[in-house]
């Protein structure tokens, strides 16, 4: 007979006693990190440096689902998609503070298990967790965390800031996060039609990390500093390819060119897509959750990034009146469009 595994009622600690539970969980590093859990506000003391702030919210149902989410993955990106976010402003991460708000659904257990992940996340990065709120939901599982970053003035790069002629760089490779999730949903579809199947995951374990433990690349930013590379804007690609490089080209006030044929995207991807009867350009362009850096840099730098295996010059910033286009592999142009995620259209 399989054991039941235990189940503490949230109501045996009550919100206090929950607090104290992760605080006790939590181990501060930075030593900016003054006062964390157990006062009225954490204590940061930024020093000399400049602090950059991002929050992001995960909603149950509309940005993950725990059907095939474990906890622990959930809270690791929870934490790895803000923590994205300062990286793609040229700055160090050091603090987040989570506010959660859970169903009666949950037991001691299951957040014990969330929080697992997301102080797996904090130590991987060197961040302290150093706050946060929780509350009861009715209608199942909202994070939202804060996260905190700091770099030198003249370090921190924006959104705003690309120039005409600058080349269009990408880091990793794009798509697999994507193909990822539709290999889950796949599967989930499968399992609700006969829930005797097993999951068929085999084989799929690259383009599956992707969608479900995304990392941020906080090695890119120390990367930058060792080639004497600084970016002259620059944005995490969250929504997509396509979605990003707009954002950039319409903040700085300028054009965008994108050729199709030099995105980078993974094998596994290619294939994937193909099994999916899905463009794997347009995976690549529109999938979004890849949390990998988007940036451009001056035409006298790419010298630095040439033969990288880090980073893919995929195009370059033009004049406004240009347009924003996407080249195509037998070189037709055609209208760049952002397709990617958009939460405020969910259903």
């Amino acid at each position: 007979m399989t054991r039941q595994p235990a189940r503490t009622e949230l109501s045996a600690l009550g919100e206090f006693g929950l607090i104290d539970r992760i605080a006790n969980a939590v181990e501060l590093v930075n030593p900016s990190s003054l006062q964390g859990i157990g006062d009225d506000c954490a204590v940061i003391d930024p020093g000399e440096l400049m602090q950059v702030v991002t929050t992001d919210m995960l909603v149950e149902g509309v940005h993950f689902d725990l059907g095939y989410v474990p906890l622990k993955h959930l809270g690791y990106k929870a934490v790895v998609v803000n923590l994205s976010d300062v990286c793609a402003m040229n700055a160090a991460p050091r603090q987040v503070t989570v506010a959660i708000a859970l169903s009666n659904r949950f037991p001691l257990e299951a957040v014990d298990e969330l929080y697992a992940g997301m102080l797996a996340a904090c130590k991987h990065y060197g961040v302290d967790l150093v706050g946060g709120d929780t509350t009861s939901s009715t209608s199942g599982l909202v994070i939202s965390i804060t996260a905190i970053g700091a770099a030198k003035k003249e370090d921190i790069v924006y959104r705003h800031t690309a120039k005409e002629h600058d080349l269009v760089v990408v880091s990793g490779d794009l798509g697999g996060a994507f193909m990822g999730l539709q290999v889950l949903e796949r599967e989930k579809a499968v399992f609700k039609q006969d829930p005797n199947v097993q999951p068929d995951l085999s084989g799929f374990d690259y383009i599956l990390q992707r969608q479900l433990k995304p990392e941020a690349r906080k090695d890119i930013i120390a990367l930058f500093r060792e080639m004497k590379l600084k970016p002259t804007a620059m944005i995490d690609i969250s929504d997509g390819l396509a979605s990003e490089a707009l954002h950039l080209a319409r903040r700085s006030n300028l054009g965008v060119k994108i050729y199709d044929e030099k995105i980078p995207i993974d094998p596994l991807t290619i294939q994937t897509a193909r099994d999916f009867h899905i463009d794997p350009s347009t995976a690549a362009l529109n999938g979004g959750e890849d949390y990998e850096l988007l940036f451009t840099i001056a035409q006298g730098d790419y010298e630095k990034v040439k033969g990288s295996p880090h980073f893919t010059v995929v195009g370059h910033m033009t004049d406004k009146a240009s347009g924003y286009h996407l080249v195509d592999k037998q070189g037709g142009e055609h209208a760049l469009k952002a397709q990617g995620w958009d939460a405020l259209l969910k259903g």
